[in-house]
């Protein structure tokens, strides 16, 4: 078989071929994959959460009782509105509808903004920061000493000359900071967890707290306030034209002070219990468990209360909003793509970073291993020749011919390669010893060099004869050609 054969794994190898006309760059790679659009972190969020408006949104997943109470707002809002004030207005003042507006507008507000809001979840930890606390605990459990033991569930820290104890969770694989607490129903750790509230459809936390106490603060003024007026315009009424006609005449009015009586009660007994936590600067989760009550002991003691009401409740509605943990609209990194190169570290000659026409492996296996061989061994003489339709010019953008059509063992010019236009021989550069019998190799100072040590200004020019490695004295130099690419692989 001769070099120039084209016959074996060489005539099914071809170089994928660049278009010339497409309007990409020309330096552009052939093997571009299609751009997936980038996910964003909410479409992948491991909570039990939904979000709406392309993540802007979040809510528990569930969130019927939050419907329930916007039906009973807006219905018991609209019917005091639609049958009451306009008599209220005209016997009493225009200044009623005005104020109930107020009302209703700060209570849907507040609630929406509660309901849309993160309350504070915080994000899980990755694969690398879980293997590594738990390399902490392991550390710190003295696994190593023998025998399994089970990795300690709390850790404990000093907040104000008091003890208070961290505890691992398992789901988000943490240590959860202090005052913060897993829900269960959404499935995440929230800072400064107070309690999961159906009616607004979410949990109360640290970034929503402010916002909830204002909605049942004001839906308490608003629901006694549509009381009264009811109650009022009922009286108004009945003082008219009797009692039974009074209530025949507004059926809506009956409707509404029935809601809100039954109502009234718990929306103004709830605001009074967070009254009394925001003043002793508490969590309801903190005081169902009773983590600071003093039937634990007299040295037990509340940490975070600044002991004056006063400041306590500034802290909690005036303080500086903390910004939200977990990025819900950002993009999803992809992890960045590594372009495939020769398996021994050797960039082709002929290919750039961004360009690279490269055969498959397994069939272009030998073509490979020719060309790396010619820029790590010397040069051998042979018959065949290279002519000047077989060798690429620099200034083509593809190489449109399939490997058979190239000589074995012939490397790839590189694309950096002075103009192949000059009369001068290759032995200016690369001087060859002839032979009429066998090969014979060069001395080291005669290689060749690799293609960015050789001289900007030198001629090359492809009308002289390269001569090649053939395909039958390969075989004996097989070792020494691997050894070669070996060493220079890792240089």
């Amino acid at each position: 078989m001769t070099p120039g054969g084209g016959s074996g794994p060489m005539k099914d190898c071809e170089y994928s071929q660049i278009s010339t006309h497409s309007s990409s760059s020309p330096m552009e790679s052939p093997h571009k994959k299609k751009k997936s659009v980038p996910k964003r972190k909410w479409e992948v969020f491991p909570g039990r959460n939904k979000f709406f408006c392309n993540g802007r949104i979040m809510m528990a997943r569930q969130t019927g009782v939050f419907y329930l109470t916007l039906v009973l707002i807006l219905v018991t809002s609209g019917l005091f509105f639609a049958f009451d004030c306009p008599y209220l207005s005209e016997k009493i003042t225009p200044a009623i509808p005005a104020i109930g507006g107020i009302l209703f507008f700060f209570v849907m507000g507040t609630l929406l903004r509660t309901s849309f809001s993160d309350p504070g979840v915080l994000p899980r930890a990755t694969p690398d920061e879980a293997a590594d606390l738990e390399r902490q605990i392991d550390i710190a459990n003295g696994s190593s000493s023998g025998g399994y033991r089970p990795p300690p569930r709390t850790k404990e820290v000093i907040i104000n000359g008091q003890t208070v104890k961290l505890k691992y969770c398992f789901t988000c694989k943490i240590f959860r900071p202090p005052r913060a607490s897993h829900c269960s129903l959404c499935d995440n750790c929230v800072e400064r967890f107070d309690h999961h509230c159906p009616w607004v459809g979410n949990c109360v936390g640290k970034r929503n707290y402010r916002f909830f106490y204002m909605f049942i603060l004001s839906l308490s003024f608003l629901t006694v306030f549509i009381f009264a007026f009811v109650i009022t315009h009922v009286i108004l009424r009945s003082q008219q034209t009797g009692f039974l006609n009074a209530l025949k005449d507004s059926p809506a009015s009956v409707l509404e002070a029935v809601v809100c009586f039954f109502s009234v009660w718990s929306i103004v007994g709830l605001s009074g219990f967070h009254t009394y936590l925001i003043s002793s600067n508490q969590t309801t989760n903190e005081d169902i468990k009773g983590s600071w009550s003093n039937k634990r002991g007299k040295e037990n003691y509340n940490p975070y209360s600044y002991g004056n009401i006063f400041t306590n409740c500034c802290a909690a509605l005036c303080g500086p909003l903390s910004p939200s943990l977990i990025d819900r609209r950002g993009f999803i990194q992809p992890d960045t793509p590594q372009l495939a190169g020769p398996s021994n570290g050797i960039t082709m000659y002929g290919a750039t970073q961004s360009q690279s026409n490269m055969c498959d492996q397994d069939q272009c296996i030998q073509s490979t291993k020719f060309v790396l061989q010619a820029a790590a061994t010397p040069l051998l003489q042979s018959e065949p020749s290279i002519t000047s339709e077989e060798l690429p010019l620099p200034g083509k953008t593809s190489i449109s011919g399939p490997c058979a059509t190239l000589s074995l063992g012939q490397p790839t010019p590189p694309s950096s390669m002075p103009n192949l236009t000059s009369d001068s021989g290759l032995t200016d550069i690369i001087p060859l010893k002839e032979e009429h019998e066998g090969h014979q190799f060069l001395t080291p100072e005669e290689a060749p060099s690799p293609p960015g040590m050789l001289p900007s200004g030198s001629p090359i020019t492809h009308s002289h004869t390269m001569h090649v490695l053939s395909l039958a004295s390969q075989d004996s130099l097989h070792e020494d050609s691997v050894r070669g690419l070996v060493k220079l692989s890792s240089v």
